[in-house]
């Protein structure tokens, strides 16, 4: 593909729709290959220097009880992940063997009841830092399975032997840790399938990331389908959480199981052999993250539904399938972890399928099945769920509400904030690429790939997305919605599907006829951050502004589906060069255009606001002519 073809980043050129259609597949390929192959990102200074690395302490069993787990949480002043003399205990730290949670006493002993195939975990505390690895992934829980993993195409866990006589914890302190202002990075659906893939994700996102030097202390929390279904590249995440600045963290996604498991306590063997545990907690500031494991598989009807007609259970196709559920013992552990958590702490409760979710708003299977346990463990508390999995943006407020939760879960209103964090994968490393080598990929709600950011200062938090290779003011993308383009689109579709004749063509999507403002014409905001309390405002040729309407009003609605609720600038491309159809979304706007504009050129100048009065500003250029 010549520089020509590729999709300029913001600030070089503007892309219309009769653009986007030059991109072909067969271009696609070559700067695939060049992107697979290109040199690391440098890295931000100092996190390497400073870094605290080293490991969990075990040592081997000496014919001690098999019943029960001792250890030690301390303060390793000389890093070298040994307890030795003159090393203090850290009394208070939360333990847990997944199930049970006890406190280090004062000389930072603890005590639990070991079980087979259990993870032991402990909860950072904040002013002190957890070791992390040679690939800054963070050390804080030691595997116990004595005979291993069942056999695994991926391989699951070792056999770990009898149970250790001491599992310790090192820790070091930290000021990053204990700074009451924090940025947690929160990483959605890596996902990669390929090398290629691989590629996309290094060159876009994680080389933003590995330029900025803001997470040291609460560090990046990639929130499940680390990896696409391929348990082998977890040797890529691996190299690429080693370009990044901070503590990395991992939960589990559906595409992170072990598909050949027969039992759910195997399905993230490989997953807890390679990253982290299924679930766990940590603290920053006055911060307590929960990471949780919301992807039951295989999912059982007797177990996972009480009346055995749970849909995605009774899958005769797909079956044996996943479910968005908490096993009882993480339910159990989720419990007790809050209940350990001083009442003054913000609490970021993290998951892979979202507690619920615009997307699937009328999905039993893509939420949570005890959301409403979840909500009421939290009742109270100062908190927000943050998740991924439906590859989109979705800002969702305290009171929020739409049909399907009320009708599959009874939800009334949400209790507090719920957020969709979008994907660093965005729509599957779909459509053309940009200039910088890596898939533009906008999603089905017509979001771009990218990061989410908790902007954190005590307990409150403001949440920022920086989509990739961006800087952090652009936060929308603009359109123009016509009777002409929504012909094109359903004829467009058609042909997608059957491939019988031309392909139809939209032309300049910003070209509006004199016909088209006769009928209803739209100027369309995606403002993908935008949530209830958000504000949009359009100027035309610097007139007086005018307030647009958002299209999903979050007050018990369903979704509004179809190319009158679309975004015309993600539709241009997309239905030309693949991937999903942003043909609904929780943060579009649109503002109805007047009748009267004369023929000729007209500048709209948008100014989005959100919910913490931060204004975004952009301006499009659109022209009006008598007749097509």
């Amino acid at each position: 593909m010549s520089p020509s073809q590729a999709i300029p980043r913001r600030g070089r050129a503007v892309l219309t729709a009769l653009g986007a259609m030059a991109l072909t597949a067969s271009s696609v390929t070559v700067l695939t290959a060049q992107s697979a192959t290109a040199a690391p990102t440098p890295k931000a200074a100092d996190w390497d220097a400073t870094a605290y690395r080293g490991q969990v302490e075990v040592i081997p069993s000496n014919d001690n009880d098999q019943s029960v787990l001792k250890g030690r949480v301390f303060v390793d002043r000389d890093r070298d992940s040994r307890t030795d003399a003159g090393e203090r205990g850290l009394s208070g730290v939360v333990v847990s063997n997944g199930r049970e949670v006890v406190k280090t006493d004062r000389q930072g002993n603890y005590e639990l009841p070991a079980y087979d195939n259990m993870t032991v975990f402990f909860t950072q505390p904040a002013g002190y830092q957890v070791p992390v690895d040679e690939f800054n992934i963070a050390q804080f829980h030691y595997n116990h399975l004595p005979e291993g993993s069942p056999e695994l195409r991926y391989g699951g866990i070792e056999p770990t032997g009898p149970l250790p006589s001491a599992v310790n914890f090192p820790l070091t302190q930290s000021r990053e840790t204990k700074d009451a202002e924090q940025n947690c990075v929160i990483a959605g659906d890596l996902q990669f399938y390929n090398m290629r893939e691989v590629g996309y994700a290094r060159d876009g996102a994680i080389a933003d990331l590995a330029k900025r030097d803001d997470y040291q202390g609460c560090g990046p929390l990639f929130i499940g389908d680390v990896v696409g279904d391929d348990l082998s590249l977890y040797s890529e995440v691996k190299d690429l959480s080693g370009q990044l600045n901070g503590p990395v963290r991992f939960l589990p996604g559906n595409h992170d199981l072990d598909f050949d498991a027969e039992t759910a306590e195997h399905s993230f063997d490989t997953f807890r052999e390679q990253l982290a545990p299924a679930y766990f907690s940590y603290d920053v500031g006055k911060t307590h993250v929960i990471a949780l494991n919301t992807v039951r598989y295989p999912c059982t009807p007797d177990v996972d539904n009480a009346d055995g007609q749970h849909p995605n259970c009774n899958d005769p196709v797909n079956r044996p399938a996943y479910n968005g559920r908490l096993g009882e013992d993480q339910l159990a552990w989720l419990e007790r972890d809050i209940a350990n958590t001083p009442s003054d702490k913000l609490i970021v409760v993290a998951s892979h399928i979202p507690l619920l979710t615009f997307a699937d708003e009328g999905s039993p299977v893509h939420q949570v099945d005890q959301v409403n346990e979840v909500h009421e463990l939290l009742e109270g508390r100062k908190a927000v769920a943050v998740a991924g999995h439906t590859h989109t943006i979705e800002n969702m407020k305290t009171g929020d509400l739409f049909k399907g939760w009320n009708d599959i879960f009874g939800i009334e209103g949400l209790p507090f904030p719920h957020i969709v964090a979008g994907a660093i994968s965005g729509d599957w490393y779909s459509g053309a690429l940009t200039e910088d080598g890596y898939p533009i990929a906008t999603g089905r709600d017509g979001a771009r790939p990218g990061i989410l950011t908790l902007d954190i200062k005590g307990n409150n938090f403001k949440e920022r997305f920086t989509v990739t290779g961006e800087s952090d003011d652009f936060q929308m993308q603009l359109g123009i919605n016509s009777p002409h383009y929504r012909d094109w689109y359903v004829a467009r579709q058609a042909w997608n599907r059957d491939e019988e004749g031309e392909a139809p063509q939209l032309g300049d999507g910003r070209v509006i006829s004199k016909a088209d403002l006769a009928g209803t014409t739209w100027l369309t905001t995606n403002f993908w951050m935008g949530a209830t309390g958000s504000k949009v405002k359009v100027s035309i040729d610097g007139g007086e502004a005018q307030t647009a309407v958002r299209t999903q009003e979050a007050r018990g609605e369903g979704q509004l589906v179809g190319p009158e609720f679309s975004d015309p600038h993600a539709i241009a491309q997309q239905l030309v060069n693949g991937g999903s159809l942003a043909d609904r979304a929780i943060h579009l706007w649109r503002l109805k255009l007047p009748t009267d504009l004369k023929a000729g050129t007209h500048r709209a100048t948008v100014t989005a606001t959100d919910s913490y009065g931060r204004a975004f500003t952009e301006s499009m250029i659109f022209k009006v002519i008598d007749e097509r």
